[in-house]
């Protein structure tokens, strides 16, 4: 395969991280030389996490400014907040559904409009998709498999590093058997939902 560089944008308890570790393992399952790593990362729910995932024998998980050929968004405003590491013309593929900070929870901020959010992404690249990520995750079982919602989404793209028969596989081998089923309800639901989107 290509070389391939993905920055991932969310907040704390949206799995983040796990969708970068998921993709990571199915690289390995592939024999694809990955390099990984986490940018910025708070603990607590809420905080901003940020991971990178590099396809292709890089060595380095660094990620700059106009680098990433992809970004995920697992939430709007982070998605916003990321857009500079986006290479000119690639790929986003972004959950709708905020994640509203505490400020913006307890009135003291105000959240950008999402309108607003979708249209600077799409000033940087008309590969620009985004989905109620949520949402799909509740039809599959529970909104905490819309950071899964996000990479079945991300299948249907050509650009996509992995077709969906290879997440599928990385569900099944990777996560535990409890949570299997409602992953890969997920996986397809984010599939489907961009694939009409985007025909």
């Amino acid at each position: 395969m290509n070389r391939m560089r993905l920055f991932l944008a969310g907040v704390g308890g949206q799995g983040t991280l796990t969708a970068t570790n998921l993709l990571s393992l199915t690289a390995l399952d592939h024999d694809i030389d990955v390099c990984s790593g986490e940018i910025h990362g708070m603990a607590q729910r809420g905080g901003i996490v940020e991971s990178t995932l590099l396809l292709g024998g890089y060595v380095s998980p660094r990620i700059t400014s106009g680098e990433a050929d992809v970004l995920l968004g697992f939430e709007p405003l982070e998605t916003l907040r990321a857009l500079h590491y986006l290479r000119p013309g690639g790929l986003i593929v972004g959950n709708l559904e905020p994640t509203y900070p505490v400020g913006v929870s307890t009135g003291q901020e105000i959240y950008p409009d999402l309108d607003f959010i979708q249209k600077r992404c799409r000033d940087c690249s008309t590969r620009s998709f985004f989905l109620p990520c949520k949402s799909l995750g509740a039809e599959a079982g529970t909104t905490r498999a819309a950071n899964i919602v996000l990479l079945g989404a991300l299948s249907a793209r050509p650009e996509s590093p992995f077709g969906l028969d290879d997440l599928k596989e990385s569900v099944r081998r990777h996560l535990p058997e409890k949570i299997k089923a409602v992953n890969l309800k997920a996986l397809e639901l984010g599939r489907g939902a961009l694939e009409s989107a985007a025909p």
